[in-house]
């Protein structure tokens, strides 16, 4: 294999956003399509597991070591903006904040509410993340993707595919996410948009720990309800197990206050769970992704 892009007993840690993680067996990060596909067909003609992550705020690795092939998506960035249509090609790698903040600056409407989603264009898609009743599946045109088994490359259109809250196709097939077409809609008030896409991250900054180590919100919201808002019911904010701690701010964030294990962060989100289920009667969905454990995400 290429040796620059390819590292062996590689601490993952400082690659998920609430800083803990395990050791990969075997990890790369991927400049081009050309190299994600060499990886993924290495990965398949050496049995080796392989396993897709892009920022990493929405994961949490197990302080173990990880077998197979961890791909990072993170320098896929190429970005193409059509101002006048509207259109934008953009590689799994491009941050939220960077899409963002890039179509307001091109006068391009819809996409304001990501900036303060501190994600992946891949994991976006994957998790088809969002706020409120908006999420990226609705500016969707098609996606590029590499079958694992087959190694071939597919455009696949948004009619073809299934997204539901926080759910996707992707979760559940052999599809990885290379790059996307998006639509948004042209010829916007710039001032207007920049403005709000920077008001939008104001908010984020001042109602949730943005700048501490988290994922981002862990629940999913429950039907008709708020997890942020069951947890509160029950006086959890600052409750902590070891290192990781409800957060004072926003309860449906789990923050790293001092060097947390990814055990303190798992236990913690498990007695948020059991808490709730046992005063509440309802059952937390956790929205994080989980690797290295045996949980049934």
């Amino acid at each position: 294999m290429k040796e620059k892009i390819f590292s062996e007993n590689f601490n993952l840690s400082s690659y998920t956003t609430i800083k803990v993680g395990g050791i990969a067996e075997y990890f790369a990060e991927p400049r081009n399509i050309a190299e994600f596909s060499y990886l993924i067909k290495w990965a398949n003609l050496n049995k080796r597991k392989c396993q897709i992550i892009g920022a990493g705020s929405n994961l949490l690795i197990n302080n173990i070591f990880i077998k197979g092939l961890v791909i990072c998506t993170k320098k896929m960035k190429s970005l193409k903006i059509d101002p006048c249509s509207g259109i934008v090609e953009a590689e799994a790698g491009v941050m939220l904040p960077t899409l963002s903040n890039a179509l307001a600056k091109n006068g391009l409407q819809g996409g304001e509410w990501a900036v303060g989603i501190p994600g992946t264009l891949g994991g976006a898609i994957y998790m088809n993340a969002g706020t409120g009743n908006l999420s990226l599946s609705k500016n969707l045109i098609s996606v590029q993707v590499i079958n694992n088994k087959t190694h071939e490359k597919l455009d696949i259109e948004r009619k073809d595919l299934n997204f539901e809250y926080r759910s996707s196709s992707f979760q559940s097939n052999n599809l990885v996410i290379i790059s996307a077409k998006l639509n948004f809609e042209p010829n916007g008030n710039l001032e207007t948009l920049i403005r709000t896409t920077k008001n939008n991250l104001k908010i984020k900054k001042e109602t949730q720990p943005y700048h501490l180590p988290s994922f981002g919100s862990v629940f999913k919201n429950p039907k008709n309800n708020y997890a942020a808002k069951l947890i509160d019911d029950l006086g959890l904010k600052g409750f902590k197990v070891g290192g990781a701690e409800i957060s004072t701010m926003h309860s449906n964030f789990i923050i790293n206050s001092s060097a947390a294990s990814s055990k303190d962060i798992y236990e913690l989100i498990t007695v948020i769970q059991q808490k709730v289920q046992q005063n509440k009667g309802i059952y937390l969905q956790p929205e994080v992704r989980m690797l290295g454990f045996d949980y049934p995400n």
